[in-house]
């Protein structure tokens, strides 16, 4: 079996009460050490400016032009347009007391100004800090205090609310610029908030008459400082250096140059995950460095197909539920054409299908097929998209096997954390042995797993499997203002993810399992699990609940244990009769659950990604159940997860047709 990854450090067993620890593997490009690379660009403004002076009148990033309230034509901005409009709001930012160091938030869905804001940070060694809401109600005003933010670019949309905020850390806000014009309501709030705030032309009119030096920043100067979910309900500070981003980028392009379709000035990104994660900035990134060119969405993800046609990109990155919404519209529409076009469909799906499991390529695997059955599919992602890559959350089997035979294009998975700076493996386009995993570690990354005892995982099993551990050149510095979750991550220099790790023969990594009860769902978001237990088993009516969630799904489900006296009165003041195993049978009773569900995550001010769609009521405790609970009384989620495992899976069919 051909080895993408190579083992380049032995492992060792535990000894004295240590874990034991696996192997260390590289990527085979760099099984002699990490690849020498240009020292030309070493920060994520070199990344910028270097293009700018390769490919001045390249198209860099466009949006779509709103004519008669309807999205029409993508417009743009060359790299030159782009780095004059960066040097006026990096002088507006100087002039305004910003100084190299100071925390600069960024607060908005992806467009042009954000990407010009950053640009701006970058040349002025402000630190960029992207604040948004999806982290709780009160997230963006923790994010401004902790981080200090004095400064901020704010889209029209939120602009309103970030200026009725009379919190603390709202307050202490020196200056605030919108991404466009400001109203009269928004000017009269803002008189009240004491704060400096301007429109983005007036903003620009200030740097172009108080033009400011450029400060660039040096490699291990902090480029931003990143916010993710943490298990205690504060999101936590992720400094990422200049250094790391640049060598991201440079990971990337060694790894990309080794597989036939190179990147060139032509190719376009569409731009839609959020920027304020890591994964779709250093996406753009990568395209900057080569002078191609992003085109954003218009906010809205059912407009994102519509999109899609218009820029027709050659890159699209995404999470699974993106991949599954864009695979029931598929599926949908090849389910009403005619039997004998649905049978022909299939016969040549089956047929490509076949020649790619034997190690064709996709191109070559069945060009009849992609002419006579798959280029409408094509055609709905624009009809250029050349590589699909897949990450935040692991994408469900058939999906991946449906867009590499019917997409026309490479499709992989990649797995990275905030706190790799994004990519740390990705699986290597066109090799058919790597579905349904992440790939290898990335070409400045270091991998190796470490035993989990508690949980049955060793690096020495058959096969391996460990807590995913990661050393290298695209790692965080550490968590800002909280030494001791960095330390508790750091251990003898390794990076410690809290997910689990399955090594394939052949070095590729798959992710199994999670060894601290947060997860992802299939859009990417993540899950407190504990927390939303806290706050799902407010109603009487609940006598225990366990919150499940799956990677490959993109909604929340529980098993309830309904109070029995409580139960009993509800079936009595509605008019059922029948003993307490009876009452749950009911489905009134479960809706009526549900509903005290849905108001216990209103009254908490949930996020509609936290809100549970389905349940399973059950009449037994738990704690009656063999081996469903600890000795101190914590649920063992994984055996929770075998008992229901059945019911859970057709619970999620169900929800999934339509039928509740």
């Amino acid at each position: 079996m051909k080895a993408y990854a190579v083992k380049v450090e032995d492992g060792k067993e535990g000894r004295d009460g240590a874990p034991a620890v696996g192997p260390v593997y590289r990527n085979v490009l760099a099984k002699d050490g990490f690849p020498i690379v240009e020292n030309s660009v070493n920060t994520s403004w070199d990344v910028f400016r270097d293009s700018v002076e390769k490919f001045p009148g390249n198209k860099m990033l466009g949006w779509r032009e709103i004519v008669n309230k309807k999205a029409g034509k993508y417009v743009w901005k060359t790299y030159k347009q782009v780095y004059d409009e960066v040097l006026q709001i990096g002088s507006a930012l100087r002039s305004s007391g910003a100084k190299p160091g100071s925390r600069i938030g960024i607060y908005g869905v992806n467009c042009p100004q954000w990407i010009i804001a950053m640009e701006a940070c970058n040349g002025h060694s402000l630190v960029c800090v992207p604040l948004y809401d999806t982290l709780g109600p009160n997230a963006v005003d923790f994010i401004i205090g902790h981080a200090e933010i004095e400064y901020v670019f704010v889209q029209a949309t939120k602009l309103s609310g970030l200026l009725k905020n009379n919190s603390q850390s709202i307050k202490r806000l020196k200056c605030i610029v919108s991404f466009s014009s400001l109203t009269k309501e928004q000017k009269d709030d803002a008189e009240n908030l004491k704060a400096l705030v301007h429109s983005w032309d007036e903003f620009l009119k200030m740097g172009i008459n108080q033009p400011e030096e450029l400060s660039p920043p040096k490699p291990l100067d902090i480029c931003t400082i990143m916010y993710t979910s943490g298990t205690s309900g504060e999101p936590k500070g992720v400094v990422l250096t200049h250094e790391t981003h640049a060598m991201q980028v440079k990971a990337i392009d060694v790894f990309m140059a080794q597989f036939e379709d190179k990147m060139v000035e032509d190719d376009c990104y569409l731009s839609f995950l959020p920027l304020a994660h890591i994964m779709d900035r250093i996406n753009e990134e990568y395209f900057f460095h080569h002078g191609a060119s992003v085109g954003y969405w218009q906010g809205d993800i059912e407009a994102l197909k519509d999109d899609l046609v218009e820029l027709k990109p050659t890159f699209f990155a995404g999470v699974p539920r993106v991949f599954e919404r864009i695979h029931e519209s598929a599926m949908k529409k090849i389910n009403e054409v005619s039997p004998l076009r649905r049978k022909i469909f299939n016969f040549l799906y089956r047929h490509k299908l076949s020649m790619m499991t034997a190690g064709c390529k996709h191109r070559q695997a069945s060009p009849l097929g992609d002419l006579l059955a798959f280029r409408k599919i094509k055609a709905g992602l624009g009809g250029r998209v050349r590589l699909i890559i897949s990450g935040a959350a692991p994408l469900r089997g058939d999906i991946e096997e449906f867009l590499r035979v019917t997409s026309c294009a490479f499709v992989a998975q990649g797995y990275g954390l905030t706190e790799t700076c994004g990519v740390s493996t990705i699986a290597c386009p066109d090799e058919w042995s790597m579905m349904g995993t992440v790939g290898v570690p990335a070409t400045f990354i270091e991998l190796r797993l470490e035993e989990v005892p508690e949980m049955g995982y060793s690096p020495f099993g058959e096969p391996p499997r460990g807590e995913i551990c990661f050393r290298g050149k695209t790692i965080f510095s550490g968590y800002y203002k909280n030494p001791e979750l960095t330390n508790e991550v750091f251990k003898d220099g390794w990076f410690h993810t809290g997910d689990i790790g399955e090594l394939q023969p052949n070095g590729v990594l798959k992710v199994i399992d999670r060894k601290k009860n947060i997860f992802k769902l299939s859009q990417g978001e993540y899950i407190a699990v504990e927390n939303l237990e806290k706050v799902y088993g407010s109603p009487t009516i609940i006598e225990d609940i366990w919150v499940y969630g799956s990677s490959f799904q993109s909604m929340l489900v529980a098993v309830v244990v309904a109070n029995e006296e409580h139960t009993k009165k509800w079936g009595e003041g509605n008019g059922h009769m029948g003993s307490f195993p009876e009452l749950c049978t009911l489905p009134q009773l479960k809706n009526h659950i549900l509903l005290e569900l849905k108001s216990a995550a209103e009254k908490n001010k949930l996020k509609k990604f936290e809100y549970i769609k389905g349940i399973i009521v059950e009449t037994q405790r738990f704690e009656l159940q063999p081996e469903l609970l600890t000795p101190t009384m914590k649920k063992k989620r994984s055996h929770l997860l075998k008992h229901y495992q059945e019911e859970i899976d057709k619970l999620y069919n169900t929800l999934r047709e339509g039928k509740i």
